[in-house]
C-alpha cells in the first residue's frame, strides 16, 4: 500500500509559521562562504583504483582514488595534497596519464572502473597543463575509466578506456581518442551498450599498435553481472581506426574481465589474464608472437580470485620476463608468468601499479587501503597513514565532553576518533577500533561510552566492553551468506544492516535484517517483532554475480531492512524502510505494522536514511536513492502525520539538481524545519523545511555525503573518500541574519585544557576552533577600517581588543564583505612586557577567561553592537567556580607584577639612552662637563638594577639554561604556573608570590632611587640650560 503525497504542500509549510519563512528570506548568499569545515581524520588511506609517477622526478607521484579525487606527492610518499578539488565534478578516479616528456602535462579519467556496489559515476575526462595546479574539463560523459593511454611522441594525442555506466546500459562504452589535446574526442571503438572497454596498451615502438580489453559488466542492487560473448581481446594497427577481435589460443564465448601488458623489453612477448565461464579456458596467458597467437600458462586460483575487482598485469620496464599480477595480493613472476611469488604491500585489494622504467626499483601501487611507494622493488613501501581519503557508510557519536565520532571505514575496521584535537598525541594514538567491521553500523551506549556494538556483513554485531578490553559476538543467527542464495538465508542482514540502542532503554537494541530484530537483554537474545518488511522478490534473491562468477559478500544482498529508527519522543514509534523500496511503522512497539510508502516513492528505491523530527512526533523524513538502477533522481519525503500522507521536497529544480542523488536528511535539533541534506556531490541546505534547498559546500570538497548527525553546534560528516568532516558553525545556520546585521549572537564556549597541537606525525587534522567562535557579518559599501571588536571579563577588569587599526597591545582585526568567523582563544591581552624579552619555563598568554557573562561588543563604523558571551567550564573539572575565581585573582596579581617590573625595566632603559644621549652631546668638544660623574654614577646604579630585574645576556629560547633566571622569570614562572592551574592555586603558589612581593619591593626601593638622582640631575642640568632626561 503506498500513502498518497503532494509537492511542497503549502498547508504545511503555513503550519509550520512566518519564522521559517522569514529565516527562508533572511540568510544571504555569502554566509555560507565563510563557514569552515575542517577534517578530523582519519588519515588512513581508502580506496585507490589509479595511479602514475614521473620518470625524470623519482619523487613525485599521482594517485586518484574512488571518492577523494587526485593527489599528488613531491617528496616520495612522505605527504601528499590533493589537487583535483575546485575544479573537479566527481571524486570518482579511474585513471591518471602523465605525459613523461613533458610531465606539466596530465590527463584524468573519472569514474573508478574497479565497480563495487558503491561505486561513484565519473563525469569524464580533465587535463593540466601545469603539473595539477589547473585542470580543465576536455571530456564530458558519465562514465568509468579504466585506461588512458598517451601517444609517446605527441600529447594531443590520447586514447581512453571507457567502460561506460556501470548501472545500465550506456551508449559512451567503448575506447576514444583525441588528436587535438582533448578539445575533441571520437569513439573509434563500440561493441555494444552493454560492453566497454577496461584495459587499453600502446606498443612500445609502434605507437599505431594498440590492444583493447572489452568487458561487459553492470552492476544492480541484487547483483553483479560480470561478462557475456561480447567481451575480450582487441587489436588496432592504425591508430584506432579500425578493431579486430583476437582469439587464436584464447577464451571464447562468455568472458569476464580482461587485463593486458606488453614487455617494453620484447614487444612480441605479451600477457593477458582473462576470466571464462568454462574454468578450463580462465587465466593467464602468454603470446610470443606479439599477439597472433596464445597460450594459457596459469590457472592459479590466487591470482584470478574475483577477476572481475581485480586483473590488473604489469610487464617490467626492463626484465622481459618478469611480470607483476595485482590480485587480493601482489604477486611477481620472472618466469613469465608460470610462477609466482607474492610482494606485501601494506594493504590488500591491489588495483595500480605504475614502475619507473628509468629505475625499476622506484614504484606506487595501489589498493583499498590507500597508495604507498617503494623505492626498493617492493621490499618495503610509504606508509598510508597519511591520506586522509577513508570511505564510511554511517556516522554516529558518543556523549562524553569532548565527543568521539565512530564508523565503519571500507575495508578496513571501525574506528573512533576525537572531535577535537587534544593535543600531545599522534593522531593515530587517538584512534581505536570498536569491533565489527567494514561496513557496518556502530552503536554507543549513551551511559557508558565503553560500550559499544558495532555492525559487519553476514549479520555479525559484535558488542564491546573497552572497560574490559573485552569483546564478544552477539549475532543473532549464526550462517555464512558467503556463495549462498539470499533466499536460502534465514536472515537477510545486509552489508551495511542498520543498529540502534533504544533512546530509553540502554539494554534495549535494534538489528535489522528483513525483520526488525529486539534485544532486551544488551544484545545477547534476540526476538523478530515485525514480518518481512521487503517487497521480498523471489527473482532478486539468487546467488549474486554471474555469469562468469558469483560474488556474496553481502553487498548484493537486497529485499533488506536498509534504514530504521526508533521515535525519541516514544519508544512503541518504529519506523523502517528497505532497500527495495518500502517504509513501514509500528505504534505499539512492533504488534502491528502498517506500511506507509509513498505513492511518489520510485519503484525499488533505496530508503538509505530515516530522520525522525526532534520537534514533531508525527514528522519524519526519509532520503531515498536509486541510482543503482540507473536513476540519479534526488529524492526526500517528509511526513507530518505518521506516515498517512507524504511530500516530495525535491523535484531537480528546487535548489538540489536533478543529477544529485540523495543519501542522508536531518533536521536541525534547535531550529525547526532547518534541515541538511548530503547528496552524491555535497552538502545541501534548506531554511523553509525543504521546500528550497541551497547549496552549503563552502570549503568542503566535492565527495559523496553518506551520513550526517548534528551533534549540539556541530555538524558531524560522514563521507565516501574524504574521511570524517564536522562543521562547527551551525548557531550561525540557526539565527536570522539581516542585512543590516553585524555582531551575530555568540555561542557558549568551554574552556578546557585543548590543544591544537598534534605530535608531528604526517597527515594531521584540521585544527578544532579552541575557544569562542564570533562571527561578523560584514556588509557592502560599510566602511570596516576603524573597527573594534572588545571583550570584557565579567569583572569588567581585563579585556581583549581586535582592531582593524591595532594600537599597542591589540590584535589584528581584518573583515571581509559576508561572514567573518574569529576565533577566541579564551584569553584576555598579554602581560606588557619588553620586546625582546626572553623566559625560560614560563608562558606569558594572557589570562584564561572565567566563566561567566562576557561582553562582546562590536563598533563597525555604523554603530556599536553589544553581545554576551558565557563561558563554561569543562564539564569533567571537579574544582568549583571558587577555585577558578582564586585563580584568576592570583594570575591578575602576578600579571600585574610581572608589569610594573617590566615598566621600570623600559623606564631605566629609556633613561640610560637619554643619559648616553646627554653624554655624546655633553662631551662633543672633548669637554668634561661637571655633571659627567654624576650621569655616570647614575648610569651604573641603572646597570646594576635592570641585571637584577631581567637576565641581559638570554636572546634565545634557551639561553637561560646558560644565565641565572632573574626577578621578571621567576614572576613569569609563576604566571604561567597559575594561570595554568585551572583550579585553586597551591599554598607554594602564595608563599612564592609573598617572597616575590617583597623583592619587587627591594627593587622598588632602588628604582625610586634612580628617579631620584634623574630629578637631581635634572636640576644640574636646567640650570646650566642643558637638555635634560625626560621621565614617561
Amino acid at each position: 500500500m503506498q500513502m498518497p503525497f503532494s509537492y511542497r504542500r503549502c498547508l504545511t509549510i503555513l503550519m509550520l509559521g512566518c519564522s521559517l519563512i522569514a529565516l527562508a528570506q533572511s540568510i544571504p548568499a555569502n554566509v555560507y562562504n565563510g563557514l569552515q569545515y575542517r577534517m578530523i581524520g582519519p588519515t588512513r588511506g581508502g580506496r585507490c583504483t589509479a595511479v602514475s609517477g614521473v620518470n625524470n622526478q623519482i619523487f613525485t607521484y599521482y594517485m586518484g582514488t574512488t571518492g577523494g579525487g587526485v593527489w599528488q606527492t613531491t617528496d616520495g610518499g612522505e605527504s601528499w595534497k590533493n589537487i583535483s578539488d575546485g575544479f573537479f565534478g566527481t571524486g570518482s578516479i579511474g585513471a591518471i596519464a602523465v605525459y613523461q616528456p613533458n610531465p606539466a602535462i596530465i590527463y584524468v579519467g573519472t569514474g573508478s572502473a574497479c565497480i563495487r556496489g558503491n561505486v561513484s559515476a565519473g563525469d569524464g575526462i580533465y587535463k593540466s597543463l601545469d603539473g595539477g595546479k589547473t585542470w580543465r574539463h576536455v571530456l564530458d560523459i558519465q562514465a568509468q575509466i579504466g585506461r588512458i593511454v598517451l601517444h609517446p611522441d605527441n600529447p594531443d594525442i590520447a586514447y581512453a578506456a571507457v567502460l561506460g555506466n556501470a548501472f545500465g546500459p550506456s551508449a559512451e562504452r567503448g575506447i576514444y581518442r583525441t588528436l587535438d589535446g582533448g578539445s575533441t574526442w571520437k569513439k573509434v571503438h563500440f561493441v555494444s551498450n552493454r560492453t566497454g572497454a577496461i584495459d587499453l596498451v600502446m606498443h612500445p615502438r609502434y605507437s599505431n599498435i594498440l590492444f583493447a580489453g572489452m568487458w561487459t559488466a553492470e552492476r544492480k542492487p541484487w547483483t553483479l553481472v560480470d561478462g557475456s560473448d561480447e567481451g575480450g581481446l582487441w587489436k588496432s594497427t592504425d591508430g584506432g581506426d579500425t578493431w579486430t577481435q583476437v582469439r587464436n589460443g584464447l577464451p571464447e564465448g562468455q568472458v569476464g574481465r580482461i587485463g593486458i601488458t606488453i614487455s617494453p623489453v620484447n614487444p612480441d612477448r605479451m600477457w593477458v589474464t582473462q576470466e571464462a565461464a568454462d574454468e578450463t579456458k580462465g587465466g593467464l596467458y602468454l603470446s610470443e608472437d606479439g599477439g597472433s597467437t596464445w597460450k594459457r600458462i596459469n590457472r592459479d586460483h590466487d591470482i584470478r580470485q574475483r577477476a572481475w575487482y581485480y586483473s590488473h598485469i604489469f610487464a617490467h620496464p626492463t626484465e622481459e620476463h618478469t611480470l607483476f599480477l595485482l590480485n587480493t595480493r601482489m604477486w611477481k613472476s620472472t618466469d613469465d608468468g608460470r610462477t609466482f611469488n607474492r610482494i606485501n604491500t601494506p594493504h590488500g585489494d591491489n588495483h595500480d601499479l605504475w614502475i619507473n622504467p628509468q629505475n625499476p626499483l622506484a614504484m606506487i601501487e595501489s589498493n583499498d587501503g590507500g597508495s604507498n611507494i617503494s623505492f626498493n622493488g617492493g621490499g618495503t613501501w610509504t606508509t598510508q597513514f597519511n591520506q586522509p581519503t577513508a570511505e564510511f557508510y554511517r556516522v554516529t557519536t558518543d556523549d562524553q565532553f569532548p565527543y568521539r565520532v565512530y564508523g565503519a571505514q571500507q575495508d578496513n575496521t571501525t574506528i573512533s576518533i576525537p572531535s577535537e584535537t587534544t593535543g600531545g598525541l599522534t593522531p593515530l594514538q587517538n584512534w581505536f577500533s570498536v569491533g565489527g567491521g567494514e561496513s557496518g553500523y556502530v552503536a554507543v551506549d549513551p551511559q557508558n561510552p565503553d560500550r559499544i556494538f558495532a555492525g559487519n556483513y553476514i549479520g555479525q554485531i559484535t558488542l564491546l566492553d573497552r572497560s574490559q578490553g573485552r569483546s564478544r559476538d552477539v549475532v543473532a543467527y549464526p550462517q555464512m551468506h558467503d556463495g549462498t542464495a539470499p533466499r536460502d538465508i534465514k536472515y537477510r542482514f545486509q552489508w551495511n544492516a542498520p543498529i540502534r540502542i533504544s533512546h530509553f532503554d540502554r539494554n534495549t537494541v535494534y538489528h535489522c535484517s528483513q525483520f526488525v530484530h529486539q534485544s532486551t537483554d544488551g544484545g545477547i537474545t534476540w526476538t523478530v517483532i515485525s514480518p518481512d518488511l521487503t517487497t521480498n522478490n523471489d527473482a532478486q534473491q539468487d546467488i549474486p554475480g554471474g555469469p562468469i562468477q558469483h560474488d556474496h559478500t553481502g553487498v548484493e544482498l537486497y529485499n533488506t531492512i536498509f534504514a530504521f529508527e526508533e521515535s525519541m519522543h516514544d519508544p512503541f514509534t518504529l519506523w523502517a524502510g528497505s532497500d527495495d523500496g518500502l517504509v513501514h511503522i509500528t505504534r505499539d512497539g512492533g504488534k502491528t505494522w502498517k506500511e506507509i510508502t509513498p505513492s511518489g516513492m520510485p519503484e525499488q528505491g533505496t530508503v538509505n536514511s530515516i530522520e525522525v523530527s526532534p520537534h514533531s512526533p508525527g514528522t519524519a523524513y526519509i532520503a531515498v536513492y536509486k541510482y543503482r538502477d540507473n536513476d540519479t533522481r534526488p529524492y526526500v519525503f517528509r511526513t507530518t502525520d505518521f506516515g498517512r500522507s507524504w511530500d516530495l521536497l525535491t523535484d531537480g529544480n528546487n535548489g538540489i539538481p536533478a543529477g544529485h542523488f540523495v543519501r542522508v536528511v536531518r533536521e536541525d535539533p534547535e531550529r525547526q524545519g532547518l534541515l541538511y541534506a548530503g547528496t552524491e556531490y555535497g552538502l545541501y541546505i534548506s531554511t523553509d523545511n525543504g521546500s528550497s534547498w541551497q547549496s552549503m559546500q563552502g570549503n568542503l570538497p566535492i565527495v559523496p555525503i553518506t551520513d550526517l548527525q548534528v551533534k549540539g553546534n556541530d555538524l558531524v560528516i560522514a563521507t565516501q573518500g574524504r574521511s570524517f568532516w564536522i562543521l562547527d558553525d551551525l548557531p550561525v545556520l540557526r539565527n536570522t541574519i539581516t542585512p543590516n546585521q553585524s555582531l551575530l549572537p555568540v555561542p557558549d564556549a568551554y574552556r578546557t585544557q585543548f590543544s591544537n597541537r598534534w605530535l608531528d606525525a604526517g597527515a594531521k587534522p584540521d585544527p578544532s576552533p579552541l575557544g569562542a567562535v564570533i562571527y561578523i557579518y560584514a556588509a557592502e559599501n560599510v566602511d570596516y577600517s576603524h573597527a573594534r571588536l572588545t571583550i570584557t571579563s565579567p569583572d569588567s577588569t581585563q579585556s581583549i581588543v581586535f582592531s582593524a587599526e591595532p594600537q599597542d597591545g591589540e590584535q589584528k582585526l581584518t573583515l571581509k564583505t559576508g561572514l567573518n568567523r574569529f576565533v577566541w582563544d579564551l584569553r584576555y591581552a598579554a602581560p606588557k612586557v619588553q620586546k625582546g624579552a626572553v623566559f625560560s619555563l614560563a608562558n606569558t598568554r594572557g589570562i584564561q577567561a572565567m566563566p561567566g557573562i562576557h561582553t562582546v561588543q562590536l563598533t563597525d563604523g555604523r554603530r556599536n553592537v553589544t553581545e554576551r558571551l558565557r563561558v563554561l567550564k569543562d564539564p569533567r573539572w571537579s574544582c568549583s567556580d571558587a577555585d577558578l575565581q582564586a585563580e584568576f585573582e592570583l594570575a591578575k596579581q602576578c600579571k600585574a607584577m610581572l608589569e610594573d617590573v617590566h615598566a621600570m625595566i623600559g623606564q631605566i632603559r629609556t633613561i640610560r639612552g637619554q643619559i648616553k644621549e646627554l653624554e655624546a652631546w655633553g662631551t662633543r668638544d672633548n669637554s668634561k662637563p661637571s655633571w659627567l660623574n654624576q650621569s655616570q654614577q647614575l648610569t651604573s646604579a641603572i646597570n646594576d638594577l635592570e641585571k637584577q630585574l631581567i637576565q641581559t645576556r638570554s636572546e634565545s629560547g634557551q639561553d637561560p639554561i646558560n644565565y641565572p633566571s632573574m626577578l621578571d622569570d621567576q614572576i613569569a614562572y609563576l604566571y604561567s604556573i597559575v594561570n595554568g592551574q585551572d583550579d585553586r592555586p597551591t599554598p607554594g603558589c602564595y608563599e612564592r608570590y609573598d617572597d616575590l612581593v617583597k623583592l619587587v619591593a627591594e627593587k622598588k626601593t632602588a628604582y625610586d632611587r634612580i628617579l631620584t638622582e634623574v630629578t637631581t640631575l635634572n636640576g644640574a642640568l636646567k640650570q646650566l640650560d642643558a637638555p635634560y632626561v625626560r621621565l614617561n
